[in-house]
């Protein structure tokens, strides 16, 4: 029998990362352990005022996924994009959008986006993990109302990121 090999499987997993927390983290070490390639894209998304310019997100992004490609052995790129995301889905060669979930609302807004894109092109398919125990209730607008409240953020996102988050909150004209 001869053997055949299936193609590496590549998925994108979008987000704004705004600032990227603990629970991100989890869902891309956890999509890393599935699929071969894992492009994280990190959304302008200007819309939502962020706290972080776009290319300090993905400095961010970029220092936990290096992490999790060393552990995992996936090619993991970090990449900004905006527009649709079944577009940029096509541009980077992804079959699978990766998507977490932690609560009931989350899955009413993921179930409506996930028909839209299938309508939008059927030939991608969409992953959603479930954020593990200790993450469920993490979010980074609650973050940034921890931090900004004089809160400590240490147990929700990753150490450099807590570093940046207290320095934006406490400086001046933050998030320009």
């Amino acid at each position: 029998m001869s053997e055949t090999r299936r193609p590496p499987r590549s998925g994108i997993y979008p987000g704004t990362f705004d600032p990227i927390t603990n629970g991100h983290v989890d869902i891309i070490h956890r999509a890393a352990r599935i699929l071969d390639r894992l492009v994280v894209g990190v959304a302008m998304n200007a819309g939502k005022g962020p706290l972080f310019p776009l290319e300090e997100r993905v400095e961010l992004v970029r220092a936990e996924a290096e992490i999790i490609a060393r552990r995992t052995g996936t090619i993991i790129e970090v990449v900004p994009f905006e527009g649709l995301l079944v577009g940029f889905a096509r541009d980077v060669g992804a079959e699978v959008i990766v998507r977490g979930l932690r609560a009931v609302t989350d899955f009413d807004y993921e179930f409506q986006m996930a028909g839209m894109n299938r309508r939008l092109d059927p030939e991608i398919e969409l992953l959603f993990l479930m954020a593990s125990e200790g993450n469920h209730f993490i979010s980074s607008r609650f973050v940034k109302e921890i931090a900004r409240l004089g809160g400590d953020i240490s147990t929700f996102v990753p150490h450099l990121t807590r570093e940046r988050t207290l320095a934006r909150v406490r400086a001046p004209h933050q998030g320009e």
